[in-house]
């Protein structure tokens, strides 16, 4: 718990708790409690009215609501619920579903917390007149030399600052990550401490508006003309086969495609959703040494004109490739680039490319295009 505490404000400071149901959320907001901070709980109605109220596995549900009511009341501190489903629809459902529509493979989890778990929830907690909110996320925010920085969760396996990479600075001045010098265990070793009847809740696993994991089912609900057969063709232009789709498949995948009697196993290497066509080749064909980036949000010193030495993420389970960043003043660049010294496979846009010095998260931005 000291451990914990450290990371906390001082005692009698009013917060605002994120609270999603689940034992990371409910251990941060019983922490902040006992700490002696003067905390609300606040959790955002996320779902669908016409979704199951009770999906296992999804998060700000209906049995998800009612566990952090049950936290807040058994540890004695306010809590609210807030209906956000029409915002959570269209900034991060329909955008979504939009961008399977462009060729692109979004990161919902990275736009919900751009919008409403970080924007709405800290405009939440200046309305309520807190000082910080602290959410439950495996993240650290250390102080450096120019003020807050975020870091990477003590525990790797855990570690969820890719997710997190578009948080601005003022963001992270007032943000508060308890549990990011902790491992999964010793969380739910506190949950019992807390007597807290989620300490067993399983992690969900899925994006919460994904069941099991069948994100094309969510993209034709949303987008019912999103099933439109085309063509598959290889490198050069020339017709292959056909698709039932473009929602079906994403940079770097190999199954699904179905073509036989080639040289060689064939990957997807673009979705060229204008002409809604699939661009198939060998595995070499996915080899990219330079990356464009959209939206670039940027946590450290500026990026000199020369570049900067960084270590990449491409996706959330890739491991660190270092690489060349360059911030886009140079005449010749007109985005973000990053450039690396091994070619790199399965670079979708879409994805975030996020950028660290160490532990420290140095910022990042969305693939526009690799090459």
């Amino acid at each position: 718990m000291a451990q914990v505490a450290a990371r906390l404000p001082p005692p009698g400071t009013r917060v605002v708790v994120a609270m999603s149901g689940g034992v990371d959320s409910s251990v941060a907001a019983a922490a902040a409690h006992a700490h002696g901070c003067e905390t609300i709980g606040v959790t955002l109605r996320l779902s669908d009215h016409d979704a199951s109220p009770s999906r296992a596995g999804a998060c700000c549900a209906g049995s998800d609501i009612a566990d952090a009511r049950a936290v807040a009341d058994t540890q004695g501190f306010a809590h609210y619920v807030l209906d956000y489903a029409s915002a959570f629809r269209a900034e991060v459902m329909e955008a979504f579903a939009d961008s399977y529509l462009e060729g692109r493979t979004p990161v919902p989890c990275i736009s919900c917390n751009q919008t409403v778990k970080f924007r709405d929830l800290l405009g939440v907690a200046g309305d309520l007149g807190a000082e910080a909110l602290v959410t439950g996320h495996y993240v650290q925010r250390l102080d450096g030399a120019g003020g807050a920085e975020l870091h990477r969760a003590l525990d790797p396996s855990k570690d969820q600052s890719y997710f997190l990479f578009a948080t601005t600075a003022a963001q992270l001045s007032r943000l508060v990550f308890p549990l990011g010098g902790l491992d999964k265990p010793t969380v739910r070793l506190l949950a019992q401490h807390f007597g807290l009847r989620v300490a067993a809740k399983p992690d969900s696993q899925d994006i919460c508006f994904v069941p099991a994991g069948d994100y094309r089912a969510v993209v034709r609900k949303l987008r019912p003309d999103a099933d439109r057969p085309g063509d598959i063709v290889d490198m050069e232009g020339r017709r292959l086969g056909r698709h039932a789709g473009l929602i079906g498949f994403t940079v770097g995948q190999r199954r699904g495609i179905e073509i036989g009697g080639q040289a060689e196993p064939l990957y997807v290497v673009r979705l060229d959703a204008g002409a809604n066509r699939l661009v198939v080749g060998p595995r070499s064909a996915l080899a990219v040494r330079r990356v464009e980036l959209d939206g670039l949000n940027w946590l450290s010193a500026p990026i000199p004109d020369e570049g900067l030495d960084v270590e990449v993420k491409l996706r959330s389970m890739a491991p660190l490739a270092p690489a060349r960043l360059f911030g886009g003043s140079a005449p010749e660049l007109i985005l973000p680039e990053l450039i690396f010294p091994e070619p790199q496979f399965g670079v979708a846009p879409g994805q975030a490319a996020v950028c660290y010095a160490g532990s420290r998260v140095l910022g990042g931005g969305f693939i526009r295009a690799a090459r």
